[in-house]
């Protein structure tokens, strides 16, 4: 079976050891079949009591560790993972399955085939719940946003991300949805100037907070999110909708 990106993965028919190399994924496997969770990156916090063996960063994987942990199938992302190390391990001749979400339709549509073909197991409960959960329309009239994640230098959200998909199904429109670069670096006088609705600010992957960041932007209305719920596909797609409707104001 192929993953996202076009390359045929062969999967045992039984799935019994897993290595995660994306937060939202693990967040993903650890809430559908737990036990099966072999190994996860030190950036994978969720869920809070989560006790795997952990192989480094999403961009700096020890291999060797992962390779001694003997996984039938190692879960990626092309935005998030490094292709030399997707095909480090496949070269070591560990079967590797490559998400690449950009919208929510597209986590809804990838979380399943993944579940079913890297996993093997049945659709979770909790992904139903989530395509419900955004079925809802956004109400009032729409928003514009200007999403910042890292500052000295500044960098924005820009085109085709899933971040921006899910700003736009809650009825906010991203500014630098049509920029060249997905994310880009903006100076800071162009991105007050612009005046947007709203300056969402996640706490990752900088870690914005009411002392660092608003102050940035006097006289614009700032949103404080959480990052998890701005950014991760998994069960947290369940309850983000509101939560972020709540936090945008």
């Amino acid at each position: 079976m192929e993953d996202d990106t076009g390359v045929q993965v062969r999967v045992p028919e039984t799935v019994r050891r897993i290595v995660s190399l994306v937060p939202s994924l693990t967040e993903s496997v650890a809430a559908t079949m737990p036990k099966a969770l072999a190994g996860a990156t030190d950036w994978c916090t969720h869920p809070a009591d989560l006790d795997v063996a952990r192989v480094r960063g999403t961009k700096n994987p020890d291999l060797d560790a992962i390779r001694a942990l003997r996984p039938d199938v190692v879960l990626a992302n092309a935005e998030e993972n490094r292709p030399p190390d997707i095909e480090a391990l496949r070269g070591a001749g560990i079967p590797v399955w490559v998400t690449r979400i950009e919208t929510l339709d597209e986590a809804f549509a990838s979380l399943g085939r993944m579940f079913a073909y890297a996993c093997r197991t049945d659709r979770p409960g909790w992904l139903d719940a989530a395509e419900r959960a955004w079925r809802v329309p956004a109400g009032g009239p729409r928003r514009t946003a200007i999403v910042p994640i890292w500052r000295r230098p500044w960098m924005v959200v820009g085109r085709d991300t899933f971040t921006g998909d899910v700003l736009r199904r809650l009825g906010v429109d991203n500014l630098y949805a049509g920029h060249a670069e997905r994310y880009p670096r903006i100076p800071l006088t162009e991105l007050a100037g612009l005046g947007p609705d709203l300056v969402v600010l996640p706490d990752e992957p900088y870690a914005f907070s009411a002392t660092d960041g608003p102050e940035a932007f006097p006289g614009l209305s700032c949103a404080l999110v959480s990052g998890r719920l701005l950014t991760w596909y998994g069960p947290s797609l369940v309850q983000a909708p509101d939560l972020l409707r709540r936090a945008l104001g």
